[in-house]
């Protein structure tokens, strides 16, 4: 019987369908040297995104057949390294995308109305509602980077809350697009539109610091920005003096460049609002039945 070895937390369902199918191990937060330690006796090793897997933890799996993520993307996987030694490597590509939609728009509301400043201020024993004046998202204009998965169920989502929807997406067709009743352009003049940007893209080395300074001074004057994808794709220091100086108005972000952030200045500015790497959480996306799907280390701009 095959062992699997799940380094990150899954839902019970989820374990179950491994027992189905081999001797199952779970041990969760295991550093890279503890990882190499345990995984030459396993063939399977299964991951969501906080789990590293590193061409020295493959070298070190000797038994090494097959390993999973258990959401959408690779890029916590070396997967050149898995190829080089024949381990397959697959995902679950549409096991979260409805969550991390959901999750995208939560946030988008989130930077509309104030909702966590707002909250936190009535905690505090305020009542200082002119302090928290948002604006409406209806008729605004949303532009989607990335239109994949996750990005094309933001759009479908959008169009019912009577946003205009444009998206930016290199390797996606216009008829694609249509089918979305969205319109593509250009990155800059995506940039320069958007009242609210929100970026779908894989971490690849095409898509890092994808959104810098010179990006964040195309957007208009008090729009803002989502990130559910992944830390990298937004320059996380050009993004704070574009907060600092009032260039936006907002941001969110559900994923930083190092997880947990520890120290980083976004965390103290009063209109930037974080969550931790939770799009994908929901009791729906962690028992649901669809398909993995072997990775074919894609350079798409769509996640």
């Amino acid at each position: 019987m095959p062992r699997i070895l799940v380094a990150d937390p899954l839902a019970e369902d989820g374990l179950e369908r491994l027992r189905r199918a081999g001797e199952v191990t779970v041990v969760s937060k295991l550093q890279e040297a503890e990882l190499i330690l345990r995984i030459p006796e396993f063939d399977a090793l299964v991951v969501r995104s906080e789990t590293k897997v590193t061409a020295p933890v493959l070298e070190a799996g000797r038994k090494l057949r097959v390993v999973g993520r258990a959401g959408v993307g690779v890029d916590n996987i070396d997967v050149p390294a898995a190829t080089r030694k024949g381990i397959i490597v697959v995902n679950a590509p549409r096991g979260n995308i409805v969550a991390a939609a959901e999750h995208t728009v939560a946030l988008l509301f989130a930077l509309a109305r104030w909702v966590p400043q707002a909250d936190a201020s009535v905690k505090r024993g305020e009542w200082t509602r002119s302090r928290f004046i948002g604006t409406e998202v209806r008729g605004k204009t949303l532009g989607v980077i990335g239109l994949g998965n996750v990005g094309s169920e933001v759009a479908k989502r959008a169009h019912g809350l009577e946003m205009e929807v444009i998206a930016y997406d290199p390797v996606v067709s216009v008829e694609r697009a249509e089918l979305f009743n969205v319109e593509l352009v250009g990155l800059n003049e995506l940039l320069e539109r958007s009242d609210f940007v929100t970026v779908h893209v894989p971490l690849v080395d095409a898509n890092r610091s994808l959104i810098g300074a010179p990006e964040l001074a195309l957007m208009k004057a008090g729009a803002r920005l989502i990130n559910t994808a992944r830390g990298g794709i937004v320059n996380e220091a050009a993004l704070v003096d574009a907060l600092k100086t009032g260039r936006l108005a907002a941001a969110a972000s559900d994923v930083f460049e190092n997880e947990p952030p520890g120290d980083n200045p976004l965390l103290v500015l009063p209109n930037f609002v974080a969550t931790p790497h939770i799009a994908a959480s929901t009791v729906e996306a962690q028992v649901s039945p669809n398909a993995w799907r072997r990775c074919t280390c894609s350079s798409s701009a769509g996640a």
